[in-house]
């Protein structure tokens, strides 16, 4: 992953073996290897009822001058008080959604030897395989994943953009294009909650890094030992969800609580990640989130990432904070993800290693 100023993030994620050719391999009935095994998920734990609902926010009534105040007050308030919220009447063209809907999937059915001909190099972090492993006794999530440097353009690097399946490489081009318009316009009305000038954040995120992780979930025969991907937060500023299939698997921490989120059909699943609270001053809310697998049926998510460039800074914004103290530490962005990106995923324990002892 090369930065705006051509350096390179090394992560140095240790290589395992792809979780989808494990599974094909041993079939329906085996015993899952003891990595795998997580003693510290209870599956009876999570709470499953509609009081439990992500709110949901209405792209076109925030964009509408007759709702747009109104909207504006529940974005603040999802932001604030969840982290999380569901976002409906998007905009995003439902051709170039399948169409990047359907690209992953067949890449994902591909053979192994072929998805490694993207694979992640060593000490990279672009390419197919895992992230966020640091240690040969570290218990493993149940995903393979792929990830991209989509935004912006010039920053690509095409070696890792996969040719096979062919439609892909377009798919992906569109897709990320109007993602990346999204994510811009929902920056303007963020900035009109926290009571900022708009171009205040579009300052903080000049040229728009976007990246993409796309998961691949395997069923696991015995789902009720395995965590998909850990609990974690996002190192990003936000982050737009993409439910690829019909099975579901997301699950969020609020209150000390996990529950379940059942993803609507058309709707992105957006949430705040680490830097944006910092930026916030912990006005929007960076939740603990997690995904979990499906003992029957493969799932698949795309995960889009809108993050600051790494030249930039990372820290409270004097407009937001105003008169107020200062609640996270203010350092350079590729730094600060660098330290993201090289340690074990474990919920909220990075960005609360940002917080001041005021």
């Amino acid at each position: 992953m090369a930065s705006n100023g051509d350096e390179p993030v090394n992560v140095g994620s240790l290589q395992v073996e792809s979780v989808k050719a494990l599974a094909t391999e041993f079939g329906d009935e085996y015993e899952v290897p003891a990595r795998y095994i997580r003693p510290e998920f209870d599956i009876n734990e999570v709470i499953k009822n509609k009081s439990c609902e992500l709110p949901i926010i209405d792209l076109e009534r925030l964009g509408d001058p007759r709702f747009s105040e109104e909207e504006i007050t529940k974005l603040g308030s999802a932001c604030g008080q969840w982290g999380f919220f569901q976002l409906i009447n998007h905009g995003v063209d439902e051709v170039i959604i399948n169409n990047m809907k359907s690209s992953i999937t067949e890449f994902f059915m591909l053979p192994l030897e072929k998805k490694k001909a993207v694979a992640i190099a060593p000490n990279g972090i672009e390419g197919f395989g895992q992230h966020f492993v640091v240690s040969n006794d570290q218990k493993l999530d149940w995903a393979d994943l792929f990830f991209i440097n989509a935004q912006p353009v010039e920053r690509r690097n095409m070696k890792f953009w996969p040719t096979n399946p062919s439609t892909f490489r377009d798919a992906l081009d569109k897709y990320s294009s109007e993602l990346d318009k999204l994510a811009k316009y929902l920056l303007k009305f963020m900035a009109k909650d926290l009571g900022i000038e708009p171009k205040v954040l579009h300052s903080v995120f000049k040229e728009h890094p976007q990246c993409m992780r796309m998961n691949c979930y395997p069923p696991c025969p015995q789902a009720e030992k395995v965590l998909g991907l850990s609990a974690h937060t996002d190192g990003g500023a936000m982050t737009l969800l993409l439910q690829v299939n019909e099975v579901q698997g997301l699950q969020i921490r609020k209150d000390g609580k996990w529950l379940s989120v059942e993803a609507l059909p058309g709707t992105f699943v957006v949430n705040i990640g680490d830097s944006f609270e910092m930026f916030s001053n912990g006005k929007y809310k960076s939740i603990e989130h997690r995904a979990v697998v499906n003992a029957a049926k493969e799932r698949i998510s795309i995960a889009t990432f809108t993050t600051a460039p790494f030249s930039g800074m990372v820290g409270p914004l004097p407009e937001v904070v105003k008169g107020d103290k200062e609640k996270y530490k203010t350092m350079n962005y590729l730094e600060y993800f660098r330290g993201y990106l090289s340690a074990k995923l474990e919920g909220r324990s990075y960005l609360e290693s940002m917080r001041l002892s005021n």
